[in-house]
Formats: structure tokens, sequence, C-alpha cells
């Protein structure tokens, strides 16, 4: 069975699936009785966007020590979100004014963005990750879809791959709050791209189908999806107040719009597929039934909306604990009856050939 996670896009509410993350590879030392357990060594392939890339790429990133193991725990990732959320999403006076006036380009500084993935990531390329993947972003000058693929920068090499800071600051870079992010690849091919939330904000849909295509005789009875959300919003927005604001003054609130129905739109899909398989079993999505005790905003990441926002993940994992103890103990369970070759080793062969 080929196992998948996939991590919601949702700005500084990457917090809640982080905090499941913890929950979750806690429960796997527990049950597995290794100290040393990771997300990365119970799924086959991962999917991200936006902040969910970010995860996905913190979680996949090999340590500088011993490449075959992850330099970040899932409680290490969460902490780039605590310990760096309100410094990314820091407002200068001048900006605030503009932002209040529907003026401003960029809300937040890119640079400071940047600075952290790079303390993050140093060089670390998408090739070196442990796991494959798939995360999204946007093209806006080739207006199509950009997926960063591991197997696609294993198997093709310097042109189609990038620095992991690079990968992340394409895939969340949100239109009005950060500016296009104009990336490079390792061969030097210019990329301008938008945050894959315009069109993947949930790439659970994307991942299933970059597994199918990759294994030609895996169909959806034979795959198991954890997708993990940033929180389904109720917020509604007055009728005239759209009516009355600027066009730049409620592209926020069109932006939040799109990304949840995009979100909710892909679970309902997914529900749908893995329902007329018969294996709805087979498809688990955790994220919280409501987002009334936070600011939802992106970019909400003052130091007391973040506290929230930690209230709100613990909460979300307190009521999903069972089912996370029981996805725990199947991941376990799995991995001991699954095969020890590796996932996307097929690749490695294809660019071995191509190198003769």
């Amino acid at each position: 069975m080929k196992k998948i996670l996939s991590i919601d896009g949702g700005g500084i509410r990457g917090i809640i699936p982080g905090m499941i993350l913890v929950a979750l590879e806690e429960k796997l030392k527990r049950v597995s009785k290794d100290p040393d357990a990771a997300i990365v060594d119970y799924f086959d392939f991962f999917a991200g966007t936006s902040t969910g890339g970010i995860l996905t790429c913190l979680l996949l990133c090999p340590s500088e020590s011993d490449p075959t193991r992850p330099r970040f725990s899932a409680k290490a990732a969460l902490d780039l979100y605590l310990q760096h959320g309100n410094e990314i999403f820091k407002m200068s006076f001048f900006k605030r004014i503009r932002a209040k006036f529907g003026l401003a380009g960029e809300r937040y500084n890119s640079a400071i963005f940047e600075g952290v993935l790079n303390n993050y990531f140093g060089d670390t390329k998408l090739s070196e990750l442990i796991k494959p993947c798939i995360i999204s972003a946007y093209n806006i000058e080739l207006r199509k879809t950009h997926f960063f693929r591991q197997q696609s920068a294993i198997a093709r090499g310097d042109a189609r791959d990038f620095y992991l800071r690079d990968v992340c600051r394409a895939t969340s870079a949100a239109p009005t709050y950060f500016s296009v992010a104009e990336i490079h690849s390792i061969a030097n091919v210019r990329y301008p791209l938008l945050d894959g939330g315009v069109f993947a904000t949930n790439p659970a849909l994307s991942g299933l189908i970059e597994v199918t295509r990759a294994f030609n005789q895996t169909r959806i009875n034979d795959i198991f999806l954890v997708s993990l959300g940033t929180g389904r919003s109720r917020r509604s927005y007055d009728y005239e107040h759209f009516k009355k604001s600027s066009a730049m003054a409620i592209v926020p609130a069109i932006l939040d719009i799109m990304m949840s129905g995009v979100a909710e739109t892909s679970d309902f899909f997914l529900q749908q597929l893995f329902r007329s398989a018969g294996r709805i079993e087979n498809y688990i999505r955790v994220e919280p039934n409501s987002l009334e005790s936070i600011k939802e905003g992106l970019d909400a990441a003052s130091a007391s909306n973040i506290e929230k926002l930690m209230a709100l993940g613990d909460r979300t994992v307190s009521e999903n604990d069972s089912r996370i103890t029981e996805l725990a103990r199947l991941l376990v369970e799995e991995k001991k009856h699954g095969s020890t070759k590796k996932t996307w080793d097929f690749l490695k062969a294809v660019r071995s050939l191509g190198s003769l």
C-alpha cells in the first residue's frame, strides 16, 4: 500500500497541522518503541502547498551528518512558526498605512522571510529530500501550474532542481502578502511564481494523481491518504461592504474565499473517489471544525493569536486523539510488513542511464 501525507496551505495557521504532526510523531515513537521514529519513515509520498509545502520540506530535509535521516523533528518544524511567525508577518508602519487604503503591494518584507528560510535550509536541494514529494506553485508568465517534483529533480538534474529555500519561497508567495517569487533552478532557469494555494490549497488530489501516474499498477484501493487541513473558514462577508470597497481592499477576502473553496472541493472529491472504490477508510482528513476562536487571516501572527492557534491545535489533537492513535498503529504495522525498496528508486536508475 502506498501511503501519502498531504498538508494544506493557510499561512500562520500551519501551526495547526504542525501540532497534529507533533502528536502523530510522538505516538509513532511510542507504538514502534523507537525513540528515533520520524514522520518521514512511515509515508511513501508527500504533498504540500504554501505553509504545507514548508512543513513538507522541513519533514523531508536530510540531516547534514546522515542524509538518510531528517534534520528536523516535527517539533522543530512547528518551531519555525512559533519562533519566527511574528517576525515574518511584521508590517512596517508605512506599509500598514498604505494597506489601510488598499495601496500596498506586498504587505510584508520578503527579505525577512527569505532569511528565515535560508537559516533553516541553507543550500539543501530538492533532489536531496529523503522521500519523494510534490509542492505546488503557479507560473504567472506562462499562465500554468508549476509543481516542484523531487522525482523530476532526480531524473532531469539541475534543469529541474532547486534550492529548498526557493521552493518554500515560491509555494508561499501569497498574492498581496508577499511579492511574486522570482527564483532560478540550479541550472539558472528563471521562474516567476505565486503561491500554489491559488489553485491547490489542498494538494491531496495532486498527490494522489502523482502516485497513480508514477506507479501504473497502483489503484486507489491500494492507496492510504492522510490529509491535514488548517481549518474551514465559516467567516461571512457583508454584501454592502464588498460592494462599496475598492478592488484592492477586498483582494485578501477574495483570496480567502477562493482558497477555502478549493480546499473544500478537493476534500469532497476525494471522499467520493475513495467511497466509490469501497475504501473510504483509506482516506483520513484532520482539521479543526471551526476557526471561531482565532483570527483566521493567513498573516494573523500576533503573539496572542499564535497562542490561540496553539490552543486550537491542541483541541484538534484532543478531539482526534483516537484517530491519530489508530493511524500511528496502522502506519507502524504497514512499515513492518511493507517492502524495503525505496519508493522512487527506479528514477535514480533512469538518471544513471541518462548519464551514460
